[in-house]
């Protein structure tokens, strides 16, 4: 059904205090008001609210009342302004619920002071922020916004607009918060999850007959360390297979009793005191673990026992995350990577014009070169006019298709006499060494926007904090893109 924003009302809102002598908190501040500016300015703020309205009155059963609405359309517009800031100040949501309820510039970037009283959001809410639209809908956002600096860079004050004429494009790894994939410690993980999960159902009141669930999680712990320490005995092989044997065994009674109690909660759940919901949560725990710990379980007999390596695509690296990758990088101090493989592109100016995030293992850069050029054409209405690109990106088809556009090539060659007869011409040179900033650029953004390594679990969920790190990022250089006058400040008056 169709819908329109209703004006939000004016309310009094009180000054932000005078801070003298710190930089860098006269620096941010200086920030947030231009960002806030470029929100309004932009559409961006508009849009996001038009799009979670949309979303909302599809999903409710009934036509909402204008209040209901105006109430939602406020909350969609601080899901927006608290996430950002959150992802700028790289805060946990509890930290920043915590931040929030105590710094007056926060509050007034984030819509929530007042006069009377601030009511900042719980936890709980600035987690429900996170996920207020899916990723497909923030590209939508991260478009507009970089079409209004494209078309419109006056009414967003910018020094110039957004230039398109040269594209740096290159990949990364974007690492999944995960311990080190060893063999035996993802059974492990299995155990206490399931043994974690099984005592939460006895203490609910459903029992099944079993040992104490504390009792496994000793074994498992007890076998743990004697694997670790059998590196350090002679016959290291041999009792890292007796070990696992015995995991092995463990692993089976663990099934086991878990599989009973979750029968159990399925069937018998009005008994506890948890809704549906909460049982399915912890049934869902369950099932993910059982599902994956048989494929663990032989991995790590066929590479401690059988003494066979298994192939990267077969391999389970967590029992909470299976949609890891191995990135084989060939970096020195990173000779390969676990998590999904990240192209990004950015232009003369430093913003991010085209994002995309792997679920599978990624195909060679060459094969991702048209595929981003494409995004950047439908989501600015603009063709680049040059692209550079390290080696790993170079083929003969691409430089054929990019001459037959009508775009300079400027993608690193393969062969190193072809490398010597390019860097003759001064342009090529130029954007080869440009695009050595583009590795910083990745790191700005991992590092300072993303997280390291990134908190976000399960693969949806990394690809929204992506699409939320590049669009606070391109805010962030917009606003220092933007043209400032210098505020005199005025000194204390000496007593």
């Amino acid at each position: 059904m169709p819908c329109q924003i209703i004006p939000f009302p004016q309310q009094l809102r009180p000054k932000l205090p005078t801070i003298v002598g710190n930089v860098d908190y006269l620096t941010l501040r200086q920030r947030l008001e231009q960002i806030d500016t470029l929100l309004r300015d932009s559409g961006v703020e508009q849009t996001f609210v038009h799009r979670a309205l949309q979303r909302w009155t599809l999903a409710g059963e009934r036509e909402p009342t204008a209040l209901e609405q105006l109430k939602y359309q406020e909350r969609s517009r601080r899901a927006l302004r608290c996430t950002v800031l959150r992802t700028l100040l790289q805060e946990d949501y509890r930290g920043f619920s915590c931040q929030l309820a105590g710094n007056p510039l926060y509050q007034w970037f984030c819509l929530v002071d007042a006069l009377d009283q601030v009511r900042v959001p719980s936890k709980s809410e600035v987690q429900r922020f996170a996920y207020w639209l899916e990723a497909s809908e923030m590209r939508e956002i991260l478009d507009g916004l970089l079409q209004e600096a494209i078309q419109r860079p006056r009414k967003l004050g910018l020094k110039e607009a957004l230039d398109l004429e040269e594209y740096f494009l290159d990949s990364t790894c974007l690492k999944a918060n995960i311990h080190f994939p060893t063999d035996w410690v993802l059974l492990r993980d299995g155990i206490r999850t399931l043994m974690k999960a099984t005592r939460l159902i006895r203490q609910a009141g459903l029992r099944g007959r079993m040992e104490a669930p504390e009792v496994f999680l000793r074994r498992m712990n007890r076998l743990s360390m004697e694997m670790t320490q059998q590196a350090r005995r002679a016959g290291s092989k041999k009792g890292r297979k007796r070990v696992l044997r015995q995991m092995k065994k463990l692993v089976g009674v663990v099934r086991a009793h878990a599989g009973r109690h979750r029968q159990l909660l399925d069937k018998q759940w009005e008994r506890t005191l948890w809704t549906r919901g909460q049982a399915e949560q912890i049934l869902r725990r369950i099932d993910g673990v059982l599902g994956l710990l048989p494929r663990a379980q032989k991995q790590a007999h066929e590479r401690i026992i059988g003494g066979r390596q298994v192939a990267n695509a077969e391999k389970i690296l967590s029992l909470y995350d299976p949609e890891v990758r191995v990135i084989v990088r060939g970096k020195a101090g990173a000779e390969v990577e676990f998590g999904n493989t990240v192209l990004l592109g950015e232009n003369r100016q430093g913003l991010i014009l085209d994002y995309e995030i792997f679920r599978e293992s990624a195909p060679a850069d060459s094969q991702t070169l048209f595929g981003s050029l494409l995004r950047v054409l439908d989501g600015t209405g603009r063709r680049v006019g040059a692209v550079a690109t390290d080696r790993g990106f170079s083929s003969a088809s691409n430089s054929r298709t990019l001459q037959e556009a009508g775009t300079f090539d400027a993608l690193c060659p393969r062969q190193p006499a072809a490398l010597g007869q390019k860097m003759k011409d001064p342009r090529f040179a130029r954007l080869q060494r440009r695009r050595a900033q583009t590795e910083a650029r990745i790191g700005i953004l991992k590092g300072g926007f993303l997280g390291r390594p990134m908190r976000a679990k399960g693969f949806d969920h990394r690809e929204l904090a992506l699409a939320w790190g590049v669009l606070t990022h391109n805010l962030w250089m917009l606003a220092r893109l933007r043209k400032t006058k210098k505020k005199v400040v005025p000194l204390p008056k000496a007593a």
